[in-house]
């Protein structure tokens, strides 16, 4: 089990990065370019369930089951009550905003439902070159709009669990505070997010840093103010709530509070001093206001730790801690109250790493406190809860701990933890790797047991640094950071268990013999090493290699066509080939090269660095450089073609010199630049197309002037954008394949959404192939395919593909359709949209006019229902 949370993964990626800035987030996805047709496709995610730190839980207040979920580098998500799963509702997030998948607040609208807000940033130093965001949705995140501010914000940072940082006035729910870090103070919005300006009567930004030693700017940079509190029991509908409270990064001033609806704030006396303030959750029914300090941030350190509890009539504070200050080896963070029994608090000592977490129940506003789990005689412990991770089995780690330790755990990294405000049995909490949950929660107080599941599916949060599908075997072998990886026989199911044997701490590279597809090898990061593993059935079975001296991480590693050799270049020291035991080092060849093997000759290896690519011929014995002028600034990615000896494609390069995608056909002795590819970072390839003999290509990259990915099936010679604006999830430059059984799929690699993998929905199969010149063209035809893609009470979001069926390229496209039940469109994108009546009727716009045999475009609307939602029942296209 993991105490770090994606910190590795955000450094890998960002030297790779766009600084560039690029349309505002609207309803409307950015239209595509014209130099790109598209093709249909269908997206979900590889299932993992989980595997991140989930540091904020929202309910709303008003409507039951309307619950959102927030991660630090994944975006965030939206309980679906009648299938128990979560759906993702910022994968709409372009390349060049990739930051905005790192939330570090939600608020749900209590007045309004329907809205919802999300404040996303990643990190408040240079690795995150974008400032943070303010997201509106009318809809319940089914589309959103963005309000740019004037800095940084961190759901990747240290405090990330504290919280949360934005909150909705519940009287007047045009107004929302946000609290800022890096000395930025307390924001305000009055027109309900759409602009933002300082509080310049807040005057404490908090003083609070991690470490302010760190040159990095990560840990040193000030916590800020990290939550806003609203006491509802004064005001009225429609006027500005008087009281509010406000945590703040400052051991010695954690408190402010506001009489007068935020015009001015004052330090709140009496407070306690020493700590800071993670929560603050204020029960109105009582008049309490409750508070959870730790010594530190969070959400992995926390040494020491108090609960206290503010008496908002009489301002008398009380200690209530559940445990002893000198007992206390965690901070306290994880902080509810049960709004049907007011009298019941709950708080989580969230950095109790050994032997678990620990989670408080009290049932008298905090005067006495059971526990989830206590000794009986040491190590042994009696436990109020039973676990049931069948769902997601990789959660005990495949470990067997000694008591007091048990696996799984009953969490670690506890920071967001909610009772239902509207079902006192049912608790979500979140841990550094999953979701948690119960619906028994009542038992907790009667001496029964109550069963805590993941409640994670449809949930995926890691972050993905390799990809391998062999020709037999798994489709998918996975290399992951944090949980290291897995081998998924089936794509739907969650695997029995991530790598074992060893467990590294994130892989860093896998790979397969092309021709012996039953060995594979991969290498990782581990404390104290090994950091080299081989299998010989295909990944269900790993055995720790041996290492040379030095090795400090992972590095790239490469199998031989036919399994007999590995190059292996790790952190640390030079490349080196050995045949799964001793290593010798390789000559000439820099150490830090990137490695991979020719798929058809075992003694050919090639390596790659700083704008020149090597090449072996002895195993990796020795290598000598070829061809130069290739990306010598940014990341850059290669592989071999398989059943092509000498055939590679390289990806990569930088904004500030060289970027794009490369072809060599001689072994790397000569690469040429593949022309209409402005900039490219991955490459795979897949089964061919119908027809065809050269593998299918994928790239993550921008072609036509349009970010995507894309597919070619004619070597390169045309491209087809596959993914759309809805399915973009910020940065997908880690790795790209297609697999080499199915046309058509392949599999996507995000920093955070997990792995994601797209099939064709094409009939027939294949793209860009062409008509025979000595044949008429047939006239263009197309068809029309309609799917609610988002509904709730009396609004919807619908998508409608266009596609050419016909064999001619067709010149603009109409689509009519009547509405069946009295439905209204309220806004649309990507088509110009008009309704009389019952009738609809939406044409081209100039960029998505033209589509080619096979080809086809979507567009997407909002519209309004009472009653029944039924589709069409039919189109018309011309």
């Amino acid at each position: 089990m993991r105490r770090t949370r994606h910190l590795l993964a955000g450094l890998a990626l960002t030297a790779g990065l766009l600084a560039g800035a690029a349309p505002d987030v609207t309803a409307a996805p950015t239209p595509l370019a014209t130099a790109t047709t598209s093709a249909p496709y269908s997206w979900k995610n590889v299932r993992i369930d989980g595997g991140g730190f989930v540091p904020g839980i929202v309910f709303n207040r008003a409507e039951k089951n309307l619950v959102y979920a927030r991660t630090d580098i994944g975006g965030a998500y939206r309980w679906n009550r009648s299938t128990a799963t979560w759906t993702p509702l910022l994968d709409s997030v372009d390349w060049d905003h990739w930051g905005h998948t790192g939330v570090v607040a939600l608020a749900s609208d209590s007045v309004d439902p329907n809205r919802v807000y999300a404040a996303v940033g990643t990190y408040t130093n240079d690795w995150d070159p974008g400032n943070g965001a303010v997201l509106r949705s009318a809809d319940r995140g089914a589309t959103w709009q963005r309000a740019d501010l004037p800095f940084k914000l961190g759901g990747n940072m240290p405090g990330r669990g504290m919280g949360e940082r934005l909150a909705i006035d519940p009287h007047r729910n045009s107004v929302l505070y946000l609290g800022a870090p890096s000395g930025n103070g307390l924001w305000r919005s009055t027109d309900s997010g759409a602009t933002w300006a300082k509080v310049t009567s807040f005057t404490n930004p908090g003083s609070y840093r991690q470490d302010p030693t760190d040159t990095s700017g990560y840990n040193s940079d000030q916590q800020g103010v990290v939550w806003v509190t609203f006491d509802e029991s004064t005001g009225t509908a429609g006027t500005a709530t008087r009281t509010i409270y406000a945590g703040v990064g400052d051991k010695d001033n954690a408190v402010h509070r506001s009489t007068d609806a935020g015009a001015t704030w004052t330090r709140l006396p009496g407070q306690p001093t020493g700590y800071l303030a993670h929560k603050g959750v204020l029960d109105a029914a009582n008049g309490y206001l409750y508070l959870a300090y730790s010594d530190k941030a969070g959400p992995y350190d926390g040494g020491k730790g108090q609960v206290w509890r503010y008496a908002t009539a009489t301002g008398a504070w009380q200690n209530i801690s559940p445990a002893a200050e000198a007992d206390t080896y965690y901070g306290f963070s994880g902080l509810t109250v049960d709004r049907q029994h007011p009298g019941t608090v709950m708080v989580s000592g969230y950095s109790s790493w050994y032997p678990d977490t620990q989670i408080f129940r009290s049932t008298d506003s905090g005067a006495s406190w059971t526990r989830a789990w206590d000794y009986t005689s040491y190590p042994d412990r009696t436990e109020r809860y039973t676990m049931d991770a069948s769902s997601a089995p990789w959660l005990t780690w495949g470990a067997s701990p000694a008591p007091p330790e048990k696996s799984p755990k009953l969490g670690w990294m506890t920071e967001a933890l909610e009772i239902d405000p509207f079902d006192s049995n049912r608790m979500m909490y979140g841990t550094g790797a999953t979701l948690y949950g119960t619906t028994e929660l009542a038992r907790w107080d009667t001496g029964g047991k109550f069963t805590i599941r993941p409640m994670v599916q449809g949930l995926e949060e890691t972050a993905v640094l390799d990809l391998a599908s062999p020709p037999t075997g798994a489709p998918l072998i996975s290399a992951l950071g944090d949980i290291g990886g897995f081998r998924h026989t089936d794509l739907t199911q969650v695997p029995s268990m991530m790598f074992t044997g060893p467990n590294f701490t994130s892989t860093t590279s896998v790979d397969f013999a092309e021709t012996e597809p039953d060995t594979v090898v991969r290498a990782g990061h581990l404390d104290g090493g090994p950091r080299v593993a081989f299998s010989t059935d295909n990944g269900a079975n790993w055995r720790a290699g041996q290492e040379p001296s030095g090795v400090t991480g992972g590095g790239t590693v490469a199998a031989s066509a036919d399994g007999g050799r590995f190059v292996w270049s790790p952190d640390g020291t030079g490349v080196h080939t050995g045949t799964g035991g001793a290593w010798t080092a390789s000559t000439g060849i820099p150490a830090g090269a990137t490695v991979e093997s020719d798929r058809v000759d075992p003694l050919t290896f090639y390596g790659f660095k700083s704008g020149t690519f090597y090449v072996s011929t002895d195993g990796g014995a020795s290598f000598t450089a070829k061809a130069t002028g290739l990306p010598a600034e940014g990341p850059a990615r290669f592989k071999a073609v398989p059943g092509r000896k000498g055939d590679l494609w390289l990806a990569g390069g930088s904004t500030a010199s060289t970027y794009g995608l490369w072809h060599s056909t001689d072994g790397g002795a000569a690469f040429t630049r593949v022309a209409g590819v402005d900039q490219a970072d991955t490459v795979g390839f897949g089964k061919a197309a119908p027809g065809a003999s050269y593998p299918a290509l994928y790239t993550s990259a921008r072609i036509g002037g349009v970010r995507g990915i894309f597919r070619s099936t004619d070597a390169g010679a045309s491209w087809v954008r596959v993914n759309d604006d809805a399915h973009q999830w910020g940065w997908t430059g880690g790795a790209i394949t297609g697999d080499p059984r199915v046309y058509g799929r392949v599999y996507v690699s995000t920093n955070g959404r997990g792995i994601v993998y797209g099939d064709t929905t094409e009939t027939g199969g294949g793209d860009g192939g062409g008509t025979d010149p000595g044949t008429p063209p047939a006239p263009g035809v197309c068809s029309v395919t309609y799917a609610v893609t988002g509904q709730w009470a009396g609004g919807f979001t619908a998508r409608v593909t266009v596609r050419n069926t016909g064999t001619a390229r067709l010149d603009g496209w109409t689509v009519r359709w009547t509405q069946p039940a009295g439905q209204r469109v309220t806004q649309a994108w990507n088509a110009a949209v008009t309704q009389t009546g019952a009738e609809v009727t939406a044409t081209h716009l100039s960029y998505n006019a033209t589509l080619a045999p096979g080809a086809s475009t979507a567009f997407g609307f909002n519209g309004t229902w009472t009653g029944t939602n039924p589709p069409p029942a039919a189109f018309t296209c011309a």
